[in-house]
């Protein structure tokens, strides 16, 4: 596993808002592209970037739709793009790196999650094809203008989750297993969790680091395909209907659960260190045995043999050559 995973025992903890772990931070004059930056916390995590002084494109599937939901955050902009489709990612990625920028901040927020069965047109299951293959072709096309930025961080959203039992690199698109919801999104968060540390393995030497954030327990359009009764499983609904915030219990509000994502982007705490998966900002704890649900990373979500074979496939399948970076 990766030799810095261990919490620092910073003065941040379950409660802490995104604006509390920015606080006194400056990024005029930083770019930063967020995905899933439309939507709950990605939407945060944009405002409390925007508010720091940073250039933000948010690139999204609905575009019409994101800029609604961003009016009145300055120094954003929306571009179309949809992570299923890999020409879209290209379109947008060209469009970028034509513009001469450096990137300085790549924060991979957006997912879905315990979807039905579905696939992209490349037949790859859409929870690991939306959640990890999408935004593994984004960040290598977007390569060149992180390495621009000589100081540049990337920040995937993994989740506790990837406790269900990592990845099957034999049958990643579920072509011989019977099809789980739950078992198909841990697999996703899994990868996410690796791609960091294999990203992070590539990028270090060069100025580019990369971190797995586990962002707490956030009841939101996330959630679009529970049931009530799911979701009243998990304890997170209020007599009313309304989301419990209990961050005690990992249930947390858009501002708390954007924290962690923004302390990775701009602590310096993390100078110097990557690869590492954090939680409630600050470096997750390894728990090889913990409670399902509980804090802390799993050694199969931080090991760099498990990080390397899955970017290879993950290159594979995307039909990615890069020699000397994949």
């Amino acid at each position: 596993m990766t030799g810095f995973q261990k919490p620092f025992g910073t003065a941040f903890g379950p409660f802490t808002t995104a604006e509390e772990a920015a606080n006194g931070v400056d990024l005029s004059g930083k770019t930063a592209i967020v995905t899933g930056g439309a939507s709950n916390l990605g939407r945060e995590t944009v405002r409390i970037l925007a508010s720091k002084g940073a250039s933000i494109v948010v690139p999204a599937r609905d575009a019409s739709a994101a800029r609604r939901a961003l009016s009145g955050i300055p120094n954003v902009k929306v571009v179309a793009m949809d992570l299923l489709d890999p020409s879209s990612i290209d379109n947008f990625a060209t469009g970028f790196l034509d513009s001469g920028r450096s990137l300085d901040l790549l924060i991979l927020s957006a997912g879905v999650m315990a979807t039905p069965l579905f696939r992209n047109a490349g037949g790859h299951e859409g929870q690991f094809a939306t959640n990890h293959l999408g935004h593994f072709g984004l960040t290598t096309r977007l390569w060149p203008a992180l390495l621009r930025a000589k100081d540049a961080r990337v920040i995937v959203l993994s989740s506790r989750a990837h406790q269900l039992g990592g990845l099957d690199l034999s049958d990643l698109d579920f072509r011989r297993r019977r099809y789980d919801k739950w078992l198909a999104y841990g697999q996703a968060k899994t990868a996410n969790a690796l791609f960091a540390v294999a990203l992070d393995a590539r990028g270090a030497d060069h100025g580019v680091r990369a971190y797995s954030v586990h962002p707490g327990s956030i009841l939101g359009p996330l959630a679009k395909h529970l049931t009530r009764e799911e979701i009243a499983q998990f304890g997170a609904l209020n007599a009313d209907g309304s989301a419990v915030v209990d961050p005690g219990r990992d249930l947390k509000n858009a501002q708390q659960g954007a924290a962690t994502s923004i302390w990775c982007a701009v602590s310096s705490a993390l100078d110097g260190i990557g690869g590492i998966y954090c939680e409630d900002c600050d470096i997750a704890p390894v728990e090889a045995n913990g409670e399902l649900g509980g804090p802390g990373v799993r050694p199969f979500a931080i090991d760099p043999e498990a990080a390397e074979a899955l970017w290879l496939e993950s290159a594979r399948l995307l039909g990615i050559r890069q020699p000397g970076y994949c």
